[in-house]
């Protein structure tokens, strides 16, 4: 199927409840999806989910953001036509004025297109660990490739992001 380039100034946004489901959308997030905005409004986020992405990914995720800390990822996600289109992804949770989380905020851009092959890769052979051994097991491997660059997730992920960006 065929790739949609997100454009160097999309800005994609969404919100999401406790749940994820979608209570926010802006424009760009519409267009790229390919739905209309009252389309999206009270559907899962997951509505945009490729097959291609490992459960594994959306485990971290999700644990990331439920214990309150913000979260960077690349993710490809399925139009509603069947296309897919990457994006380089920041979720961070929401807070009411008692510091607890009330939703979650989710930000996309262009991803560096020149990591994605190896991002490919990995997610690649996290599916086919998923399908052998579960996704502990996934989870296991994905923590052994973030541990063999000796910096955290989220230092990766934004690093892999910013790496030569002006030749992108």
């Amino acid at each position: 199927m065929e790739e949609i380039i997100v454009e160097h100034d999309a800005l994609i946004t969404s919100k999401t409840d406790l749940k994820g489901n979608i209570i926010y959308a802006n424009n760009d997030f519409a267009k790229y999806a390919g739905y209309a905005i009252d389309e999206l409004l009270n559907q899962p986020h997951n509505i945009i989910r490729h097959k291609d992405m490992p459960r594994t990914v959306f485990k971290c995720l999700w644990d990331y953001i439920q214990r309150g800390d913000e979260i960077f990822a690349f993710v490809k996600n399925k139009a509603k036509d069947g296309r897919y289109y990457w994006v380089f992804t920041n979720v961070t949770p929401s807070y009411d004025m008692h510091g607890n989380i009330i939703n979650y905020y989710s930000v996309r851009r262009a991803p560096n297109r020149k990591i994605l092959p190896m991002i490919e890769e990995i997610y690649k052979t996290l599916r086919e660990t998923e399908q052998k051994g579960g996704i502990q097991v996934g989870v296991k491997v994905l923590t052994e490739i973030i541990s063999s660059y000796k910096i955290s997730y989220n230092e990766l992920i934004f690093n892999l992001q910013h790496e030569d960006l002006k030749t992108n």
